[in-house]
């Protein structure tokens, strides 16, 4: 029987696996500026958080969750996405009493949803994702969006956009909410099956269905934007005014509602704009979810955060050409000859290594042309060669591999020469 990764996962072999942590590092880099400080929550949640958080009638929960029963008959599920855990950790220690708020926090984690898989969409992906809970200011939403695009700007990427709506407060819902029945219910037998469900239950998730986009009802369905109280509409025009003069330039998109149920007021997207990048260009989205920890359980927290594809940013950087530099060229190859040598050889690897200076050495008894031909295919800056002679007078051949020259050193002396 050959075993195969599993359908809509993927390993990330040592040739691809450098990018990532380019990324990661850049991602972790931009956080510390912003003063976001690393959560790691556990891989699975109890699946009533999801239900709860996210929504029922949201494809996540309804169609893409790994749920299972664990050995007490509880129902558990792989986490799919990175906010309800958060805002569960917030509530649980309590983090509303802390004396910095809001508390900014942010996690680099796999995700899992059993969708269909699509380039740089996948059952087992990566989530970098921002959550700043506890302040109903409009400032800290747009620096949330600012710290997701300084991601995108740091990482090289040009072709990007951000796309901004408003869902309006509760009050200015309900009143979208009537106003769409109205005008889908004539006609909701011509909808999908999806759609027929959402119209009682969350009229507003038709807008974001894949299958009935390009339904002529839906260039026609109320915006929301008209039903804004005088309250959402200002708190809209005051984050505006922020990106603007921050100089970060938006699009406004009435239809944008984005997947999840917590989310009101603000919702953005930043999408790619690069040619060749595929049908789906979403890169980020997010949003803020008043109410979200009351729904929890938990005391008034209002948030904003977002989520934001590890695989679709490198996706990104290849459609536009980005070079990602990989500097792992090594600094010493220990070439021995002889099992003395081999001894001796290993000794001088480990004080090496415990300066910090990146060597190796070969391990399977090859020839010296063979190891030096290894220490060329690692692009080692220098070639330490141990004999019997060497090892008799403490010394080892030190080669310079770009100028070519050699000399007699001792241990120290290798040392200091190559951090030197």
């Amino acid at each position: 029987m050959k075993f195969k990764v599993p359908r809509g996962t993927q390993d990330i072999l040592p040739a691809e696996s450098w990018k990532w942590q380019k990324v990661e590092q850049l991602i972790r880099e931009t956080c510390e500026v912003y003063r976001y400080s690393e959560i790691r929550t556990p891989m699975f949640e109890q699946t009533e958080l999801f239900q709860r958080a996210v929504g029922d009638t949201t494809d996540i929960v309804s169609k893409e969750m790994y749920t299972f029963k664990d050995r007490g008959d509880r129902s558990m599920t792989l986490r799919p996405e990175g906010t309800a855990p958060v805002v569960r950790s917030f509530i649980e220690h309590k983090m509303f009493g802390w004396v910095d708020q809001p508390v900014k926090l942010y996690y680099i984690q796999p995700m899992f949803r059993y969708e269909r898989q699509q380039a740089g969409r996948y059952r087992q992906f990566v989530q970098f994702g921002t959550e700043a809970i506890g302040s109903a200011d409009p400032a800290i939403d747009a620096e949330v969006i600012s710290l997701a695009l300084e991601v995108y700007k740091r990482a090289g990427l040009k072709d990007i956009k951000l796309v901004l709506n408003s869902l309006g407060d509760k009050e200015s819902r309900i009143a979208h909410r009537d106003a769409l029945v109205a005008h889908f219910t004539p006609h909701i037998d011509e909808f999908c099956t999806d759609c027929q469900n959402r119209l009682e239950k969350n009229p507003l998730r038709i807008l974001d269905c894949k299958v009935d986009h390009e339904h002529p009802l839906m260039k026609t369905a109320p915006s929301l934007t008209d039903y804004l109280n005088d309250e959402s509409r200002a708190y809209f025009e005051a984050l505006k005014t922020l990106l603007t003069k921050s100089g970060i330039t938006y699009e406004l998109d009435p239809n944008l509602v984005r997947g999840l149920d917590y989310y009101n007021h603000t919702a953005f997207e930043i999408m790619s704009t690069a040619e060749g990048f595929g049908a789906i260009t979403t890169l980020c989205g997010g949003g803020r979810y008043n109410g979200l920890s009351e729904e929890m359980g938990g005391p008034s927290a209002p948030g904003i955060g977002f989520g934001m594809s590890i695989e679709r940013l490198l996706l990104a950087l290849e459609a536009e050409q980005v070079p990602l530099t990989n500097d792992d060229a090594l600094d010493v190859y220990v070439v021995t000859l002889g099992e003395a040598a081999k001894k001796e050889g290993f000794q001088v690897l480990q004080q090496l290594r415990s300066a910090g200076i990146r060597a190796d050495m070969d391990y399977l008894d090859r020839k010296m042309k063979a190891q030096m031909k290894s220490a060329d295919r690692l692009q080692s800056k220098w070639v330490t060669v141990i004999g019997e002679e060497e090892v008799e007078q403490q010394i080892v051949q030190l080669k310079n591999m770009k100028e070519g020259t050699q000399q007699s050193v001792t241990i120290p002396e290798l040392i200091e020469l190559i951090k030197g």
